[in-house]
């Protein structure tokens, strides 16, 4: 048998409560239940003479008592006198500032003063600016706290308040990774940065972020000071529907979370559905090590916050309607569409009905899951859609390993889904006079274990640099576009005899031959011509194939090409009729295009959304080598940037009676892989990737490419404010970025 309940100890706050405590609690109540709780709680602890290491005493301590004897029955406490706010809803009084804007570089502000608010009248000036110009006013600061006011000679530029931490923070604690006994023990240890302003008259760029990391610098040492505990952890909230954080991240603080829309109350919380950002700033790496008493814990280093940021765990009946916004799908997420609450909750029939197109490509029931996980992972706003934080944000922590070796090891028939992809695509954007595009994207790397990775040429950043490289194939019409295929371009080193070992590690299929990115290409191209499922008369590419000879006489004979070729490359203009000179004249594109000769025409090349897109075109006739045969006389099409006055140089095959307009035509439609690439990198998760083998890459593209086709299927179905001709809105997009903005 257990001991009698009324000989159990009742421990609160780490204090052992008797009997003969409660009695005190009670009597102190009778005596002073007029005065409130809070002088209560402050009569309690100078009762028991409870104090912490500074000689302050414990009165929070005391409150957390009170309120848990309360919920237990044991004592009855007075009404509070402030029940709904601790706002401050007195008359505002006036304190004459001096208004008048700076502005400049922050150099004309230094050196800043940071003085702490230690007397009434610079208590008033707190509160007066707090209410005035805070956008949550002013509120009385929750337990230890300090305030600070910051001028730049005799003018207020800032104002700061700090205060106890937060008792219960999801992201916080699991980035700390504390237990509840640690946290009631530690959390004496972080501070909240509840209020930071920046006065409306101050214009200086970077002045927010410089105040935040002065103002920490000398916060220890004042914290210490004035409490005798030295501080560890810094957090605060940003409300992301008016700050960005970017003074936050300036002053390298992280982001690790979101808070869950509640608020405390009174004896509780109550839900307002208003999510901030959580952001956190480590004083002491140590810490971690500290509140474990165990050096082999981690240092909490910004990496490690970077890589263990929380991603809350969903209730199983909920997992499979990520697409709905509480789940933070946003419907931004495909440009052109506006999506009312109603339709909102149909996206999670929707995405259920179009995974189930491709559930017999899994051989069990766990890996349609986690494909269904890893699909909805991609189409939510995490920030970094790579495996684990998709696991964490809809599985829990114990199905990170499973969806790894789902991308990594499981046996699923890729064939079929890839195959199944380009059925669905070809439904919904087929049309006979398609144009497919050829390109190549790389995502830069750090390390050298993964599959294809070397120093090569990045396109996005225009210089040789550590990076995979992929060969990507998309279709475009007037009803829309999307990545159809893809080849990961493995560079030839990686074939030598001394890679033997990391293509093994990488699981390279050992039949794997090297092949340049032409050959990539056209490899993908013959089987898409095999396949019947595409019809296209024209391709475009990017410079990297049209410098390509053999890319190009390698096309199918059927089809023309339109396709950039590098500024330097040398031509022969064929003489025009009517024309006194009778010799071809040999010159590089760039100075043919530069020729007085040449007729530059202004034309519309789009409807875009904000009104008509426009650029200077050109085209000339001229031969590919000095032999001046018929079958070696092509196009020169030249675009020319109305503002930066920029150059693209392509050549086509097209015959002679080809229009201009039908070049223009093919010219916009060469954009939407490059917004493919846009969408699926910034949207998708396309470089999100940390896989480093063969077959993870390419499964990661699959299901970047279903999550594309999936946002062209809701497209069609919510086509509200989406222009009636596709091709003229969306891909101007794609055009504009590439120099034909108005």
């Amino acid at each position: 048998m257990g001991k009698p309940t009324q000989d159990r100890k009742l421990v609160i706050r780490g204090r052992e409560i008797s009997e003969a405590d409660i009695v005190v609690v009670r009597n102190l109540i009778e005596k002073y239940g007029k005065q409130g709780r809070s002088y209560i709680s402050r009569k309690l602890s100078e009762h028991w003479q409870w104090k912490q290491a500074n000689g302050m005493l414990k009165d929070r301590a005391c409150r957390s008592i009170l309120h848990e004897l309360s919920e237990r029955g044991q004592i009855q406490m007075p009404e509070s006198k402030s029940p709904s706010s601790r706002k401050d809803e007195s008359p505002l009084e006036h304190v004459a500032l001096d208004t008048t804007g700076i502005k400049g570089n922050i150099d004309n502000l230094l050196p800043l003063r940071i003085k702490p608010v230690t007397d009434r009248e610079s208590g008033r000036l707190w509160k007066y600016v707090n209410r005035r110009y805070h956008y949550l006013g002013y509120r009385v600061l929750v337990g230890q706290n300090i305030r600070y006011l910051v001028y730049s000679q005799d003018r207020l530029v800032a104002a700061m308040g700090w205060q106890s931490a937060v008792e219960r923070l999801s992201s916080r604690d699991f980035v700390i990774g504390w237990n509840r006994q640690e946290r009631r023990k530690y959390l004496e240890h972080a501070l909240n940065n509840s209020r930071f302003l920046i006065m409306p008259w101050v214009e200086v760029k970077n002045i927010a972020s410089h105040i935040l990391s002065r103002s920490i610098r000398q916060l220890q040492k004042d914290w210490v000071e004035k409490y005798g505990t030295q501080l560890w952890f810094l957090e605060t909230f940003v409300d992301p529907s008016k700050f960005r954080g970017t003074c936050y991240q300036a002053a390298n603080w992280v982001k690790i979370g979101n808070t869950k829309g509640f608020r405390k109350k009174q004896k509780g919380f109550i839900y307002h559905g208003e999510s901030k950002e959580v952001y956190f700033y480590v004083l002491d790496p140590k810490g971690r090590q500290k509140i474990k008493q165990d050096k082999t814990e981690p240092l909490l280093t910004r990496k490690y916050l970077l890589s263990n940021r929380h991603y809350s765990k969903l209730p199983s009946e909920r997992r499979s309607r990520m697409i709905v916004r509480p789940l933070d799908w946003s419907p931004e997420v495909e440009p052109g569409v506006e999506l009312s609450e109603s339709d909102v909750e149909r996206l999670a029939a929707e995405l259920e009905k179009y995974h189930k197109l491709f559930e017999e490509g899994f051989r069990r029931k766990e890996q349609k899951d986690l494909s269904l996980c890893y699909l909805q992972g991609l189409l939510s706003e995490l920030d970094r859609k790579s495996i684990e934080p998709i696991a964490l944000q809809l599985r829990g922590k114990d199905k990170v390993r499973s969806l790894q070796r789902f991308m990594g090891d499981y046996k699923w028939d890729e064939e079929f889904i890839a195959l199944r992809h380009k059925e669905e695509i070809s439904k919904l954007l087929l049309e006979p006079n398609g144009v497919l595009s050829v390109d190549s994207s790389e995502v830069v790397k750090k390390g050298k274990d993964s599959v294809g990775v070397a120093r090569q040429y990045c396109g996005r950043l225009g210089k040789v640099e550590n990076c995979q490289s992929g060969v990507y194939v998309a279709y475009a019409s007037t009803k829309g576009y999307g990545l159809i295929d893809r080849r990961l371009y493995v560079p030839e080193k990686w074939f030598e005899p001394e890679y033997k070992e990391r293509r093994e590690k990488c699981k390279m299929p050992e039949d794997l031959v090297f092949k340049k990115k032409p050959e990539l290409a056209i490899e993908m191209i013959d089987e898409l011509c095999k396949s019947g499922l595409f019809t296209f008369g024209w391709i475009t590419c990017d410079s990297i194939f049209g410098n390509s000879p053999d890319f190009l006489e390698n096309l199918p004979p059927q089809v023309f090409y339109l396709a950039d070729i590098a500024k330097s490359r040398k031509v022969w203009v064929k003489p025009q009729e009517g024309s006194t000179c009778r010799e071809k004249v040999e010159g590089k594109v760039s100075d043919i295009a530069q020729d007085e000769n040449v007729k530059w025409k202004l034309t519309k090349l789009a409807e875009g959304a904000k009104g008509p897109i426009f650029g200077f075109v050109a085209r000339i006739r001229v031969f590919v080598n000095d032999s001046g045969k018929a079958e070696n006389e092509r196009w020169l099409f030249l675009r020319k940037d109305p503002k930066t006055r920029e150059i693209k140089y392509c050549l086509s095959n097209a015959p002679l009676e080809t229009t201009l307009k039908e070049m223009i035509r093919v010219c916009v439609l060469r954009w939407p892989i490059e917004q493919s690439f846009q969408e699926g990198k910034s949207e998708l998760g396309m470089a999100d990737y940390e896989h480093r083998s063969w077959p993870a890459w390419n499964r990661h593209m699959t299901f970047v490419f279903l999550a594309q086709l999936f946002l062209i299927r809701i497209r069609g179905l919510f086509k509200k404010n989406t222009s009636s001709n596709f091709a003229t809105s969306s891909y101007a997009v794609g055009g504009c970025s590439a120099g034909y903005s108005t």
